[in-house]
């Protein structure tokens, strides 16, 4: 559960998908050989005796208690830096589904004195650094921050980032503890010394609900936002046969193909999906996240992607659905070059789709495809989180 906005991580959506693939595993990444004769003593002593550095933590499991759905009481302070103490107060529902192992989606539902809020929270743990991204997005407003960073120690989660509040730069920190099997705590809280000092700005008290207990339940959406359902053709499971171009924009023309599997669950009641694809080709599985979000203010989707070997989302692509199709577009550098990104996906016949991702060098003139992506949609399988 988060609640600051931020600005946009530097990373971006393409990214994702080479990364996916371009994986070299840390193991393979061997110190250059230093002779020792060619150092004074003393460094060869230190050589010869290293100190033995301390095991790597696996922590992709950490986040295993928030699993499930639970109630959830929030306060929130309006202006944390000011002292004033004023607060807000809601009552709602948190529900926690994992996605891979060392990823989890949190949808809330929570109703207060300002009416209906909703929020998504996407956790993704970077298996290189050892360290946990939360990402947030409101469902009002519909901007992917950037995410708090951190890891588990001794029973509880420090998360970090940087952000502006009231036009004032801050450090924003957040906070898992008072882990128990049926309850825990986040709060978050804003800093403009550095850490030196903290102000409390959210804090929610979490308590695991009894299956039959009822849960909160979404608004009806509004019918005068158009746009809010285009993706809702798209839930379900699909088989999927993808086609690659590994070397783009090098002028090579070799393509590998691969099959597997998408799955795609609604979010928000279909303001937002959430999409898991595997698939297996000659370099192995593939795993990829895709999240897309409806922004209510301007009418567009916005697309992002993630991996389990990264555990980070980049700058999104940021799409209009029209005539059956969305384009998403963002400018990301390819083979050391800033270069224009198209992601694109429609409804090919009654239970097919297509997607493609290309690449265009000259801001849009020309176009190579590099990846391509079709779906026939399984029986009986609908997908809702």
């Amino acid at each position: 559960m988060m609640e600051h906005r931020s600005a946009l991580p530097s990373s971006s959506f393409a990214t994702r998908l080479w990364s996916a693939l371009l994986y070299v595993s840390p193991t393979l990444l061997l110190p250059a050989i230093i002779l020792p004769g060619l150092l004074p003593q003393r460094a060869q002593c230190q050589i010869a005796h290293p100190i033995p550095a301390p095991p790597l933590r696996d922590g992709r499991h950490d986040f295993d208690f928030n699993l499930g759905t639970w109630h959830t009481h929030i306060r929130r302070v309006l202006n944390p830096l000011d002292g004033s103490g004023n607060t807000i107060e809601l009552n709602g529902t948190v529900t926690v589904s994992r996605i891979w192992d060392g990823a989890e989606i949190e949808q809330i539902e929570a109703d207060g004195s300002r009416g209906h809020w909703e929020g998504l929270s996407l956790f993704l743990y970077n298996p290189q650094s050892r360290q946990w991204n939360q990402y947030f997005i409101n469902s009002k407003i519909a901007d992917l921050g950037s995410p708090l960073t951190g890891e588990f120690r001794d029973g509880r989660a420090d998360l970090y980032s940087s952000d502006t509040f009231n036009g004032k730069s801050i450090l924003v920190r957040g906070v898992w503890s008072q882990i128990l099997p049926n309850s825990h705590r986040y709060e978050e809280d804003f800093s403009q010394d550095g850490g030196q000092n903290w102000r409390l700005s959210f804090v929610a008290d979490l308590r695991r609900e009894n299956p039959a207990t009822p849960t909160a339940v979404a608004p009806p959406l509004d019918p005068a936002l158009t746009g809010q359902h285009d993706f809702d053709f798209d839930s379900g499971t699909w088989k999927t046969r993808t086609t690659r171009m590994p070397h783009p924009l090098t002028g090579s023309t070799a393509w590998v193909d691969l099959e597997g599997a998408t799955v795609v669950h609604k979010v928000w009641n279909g303001r937002a999906n959430l999409a898991e694809y595997t698939a297996r080709g000659p370099s192995g599985t593939i795993q990829l996240l895709a999240l897309r979000w409806f922004n209510p203010n301007n009418g567009e989707w916005n697309l992002d992607f993630a991996n389990p070997n990264t555990g980070t989302l980049g700058v999104p692509g940021v799409g209009v659905f029209k005539n059956g199709r969305t384009d998403f577009y963002d400018y990301e550098p390819i083979n050391g070059r800033s270069t224009l990104v198209r992601f694109s996906i429609w409804g090919s016949a009654p239970g097919h789709a297509q997607s493609e991702q290309a690449f265009s060098p000259d801001g849009g003139k020309t176009w190579e495809v590099n990846w391509i992506n079709h779906y026939s949609r399984q029986p009986n399988q609908m997908a809702q989180r």
